[in-house]
């Protein structure tokens, strides 16, 4: 695709690069990130004449409150704070990014293209266990805890995408993962559904996966492969190998690469086994539930 360079007016350049960077420094300061969190998440809203008023003593609605109560982290919950198995030193680290991230993306801010692809890149190099340079992150992204997530350099991931890091989600150089597309790295017991197992999904370089592909816990599709619209991947795909369908099977080798690719005809390998993560549960002392309450 062929795009056109876009700047802002010297003024706006200005203001997104201080806005940016005074948040990047705050975040690699010795500042409560909790903290730095909600103070950013007050004025992107407007909300900071209010929030004052709380602060100072002045009676609120209880709506108002819960409001105001939930620009800090520490003040809500996300679906990751009821995973059991999960390092919870490094989910305290990386749960007010990630309440960051997602209450940028409820903003008007998020669609102003230039600020937004640069302050989620910011934030990435955060977050994600590994964030390379020059990435484009569009809106709606969600993963589950981020500090799983290896992301390599010059990387687009479109608008409305599921990076599932339960298990580890690794993305090559060069990768393009478009719109509604979902990349799992866990998966549940066919009998106990509340039975999880993690996975390492590897997204080699320079893979395209094209609008709501859904890849499966544990595959791994090799560098220069192209997944087609809606396809399933189950199974491992293998380098310069395009495949489609439900589930994915390849169906052509990209032209050009047809001498070192592997044939076509070759057998679909699944290496999920060999990518299974042990995770050890950690309830913090308390009592186990069971989500779903069935009589097996």
């Amino acid at each position: 695709m062929v795009k056109r360079h876009v700047r802002l007016p010297e003024e706006a350049e200005a203001v997104v690069s201080a806005f940016i960077d005074e948040v990047d420094h705050r975040l690699s300061s010795t500042e409560n990130t909790n903290d730095v969190v909600r103070e950013v998440l007050v004025d992107l809203n407007g909300d900071r004449a209010a929030y004052d008023a709380w602060r100072n003593g002045d009676a609120v609605s209880p709506t108002e409150q819960l409001r105001l109560r939930t620009y800090d982290p520490r003040n809500v919950t996300l679906e990751s704070d009821y995973h059991a198995q999960k390092d919870e030193e490094k989910f305290r680290e990386s749960k007010p990014l990630v309440w960051l991230w997602q209450g940028f993306d409820a903003t008007p801010l998020a669609d102003h293209v230039e600020l937004a692809l640069r302050f989620r890149q910011m934030l990435a190099k955060h977050l994600f266990e590994e964030c390379g340079d020059d990435c484009r992150f569009f809106k709606g992204i969600r993963f589950g805890y981020g500090h799983n997530l290896s992301v390599g350099d010059n990387v687009v991931v479109h608008d409305n995408v599921l990076l599932d890091d339960r298990g580890k989600l690794t993305i090559g150089d060069g990768c393009s993962i478009t719109d509604g597309t979902h990349v799992y790295s866990h998966d549940h017991d066919l009998v106990d559904q509340g039975d999880v197992s993690h996975y390492h999904t590897t997204i080699e370089d320079d893979v395209r996966l094209t609008y709501d592909v859904v890849v499966t816990a544990g595959c791994k599709i090799g560098e220069n492969a192209m997944i087609g619209s809606r396809a399933i991947v189950t199974k491992d795909v293998p380098a310069h190998h395009i495949a489609v369908g439900t589930p994915a099977r390849s169906v052509k080798v990209k032209p050009g690469y047809e001498d070192v690719a592997e044939p076509i005809d070759a057998p679909a390998q699944s290496g999920a086994e060999d990518r299974l993560i042990e995770r050890n549960v950690d309830l913090g002392g308390e009592e186990a539930f069971d989500e779903f309450r069935r009589d097996r």
